[in-house]
């Protein structure tokens, strides 16, 4: 909520300095999972503060938490991080899209939650927030999906000699290249497996590039664009 805040003022700030009049709203957003997802067997990501391993061990004695050691940084809590099924607000971000509303929702990847008995209730996890993103643009049947991050175009051997930048990517390299560890988890991985599963789904396209290029990307004249 209240990063959503955040971004919703900032936007109302600069369109009021462009002279525009639209109206910007942030959206609460609760995405669906599956209490079957494989994901709460193996909790992997990260969250909250840092421990000693002495003081974590009491933790999940005391909690029955799951905390792991990261990167030589300390332990901390990790949860599930499941695969998004369904945006729950997803008629009411159309709607208001519709009326050309700027709307800001599933900020962090949403509020997981899951499907009992015809109620809705909420479960600890993380969802992967390029992959919320992606389901909230199908759910509203837009045709371009954008990620965008702090490079201006995804990468071959990133960071290696022979670190190669693509403007253009099809579907099916993308999939190719997608085993071939090019893309790292955590990083670029969940961003193109996001713009996979996009095209693959019905979208028109995908695009991956920095901020500060976004309306040339939206040209087709920056980052890298996935299509079929």
């Amino acid at each position: 909520g209240f990063i959503g805040y955040m971004i919703q003022q900032s936007f109302v700030n600069e369109l009021r300095a462009a002279g525009l009049s639209n109206e910007v709203a942030t959206v609460v957003t609760q995405v669906v999972v599956s209490e079957e997802d494989p994901a709460f067997a193996n909790p992997t990501k990260p969250i909250g503060p840092f421990y000693s391993e002495g003081e974590a061990r009491q933790i999940m004695t005391a909690k029955g938490f799951v905390m792991k050691e990261d990167a030589g940084r300390g332990w901390r809590r990790v949860v599930p991080s499941p695969d998004p099924q369904e945006i729950l607000e997803k008629n009411v971000i159309a709607t208001l899209v519709k009326n050309d509303v700027i709307v800001v929702a599933s900020g962090g990847g949403g509020i997981p939650v899951v499907r009992k008995q015809g109620r809705i209730a909420g479960v600890e996890a993380v969802i992967d927030k390029d992959l919320a993103g992606q389901r909230l643009a199908l759910d509203v049947q837009a045709d371009t999906f954008v990620i965008l991050t702090d490079v201006q175009q995804v990468a071959l051997n990133y960071g290696q000699p022979n670190q190669t930048f693509i403007s253009e990517m099809t579907l099916a390299e993308a999939k190719r290249y997608q085993p071939e560890k090019h893309f790292k988890a955590g990083s670029m991985g969940p961003k193109v497996q996001a713009a996979v599963r996009f095209v693959e789904t019905g979208g028109k396209r995908a695009i991956i590039g920095s901020l500060a290029q976004v309306e040339a990307a939206l040209q087709g004249k920056a980052g890298t664009i996935i299509t079929h």
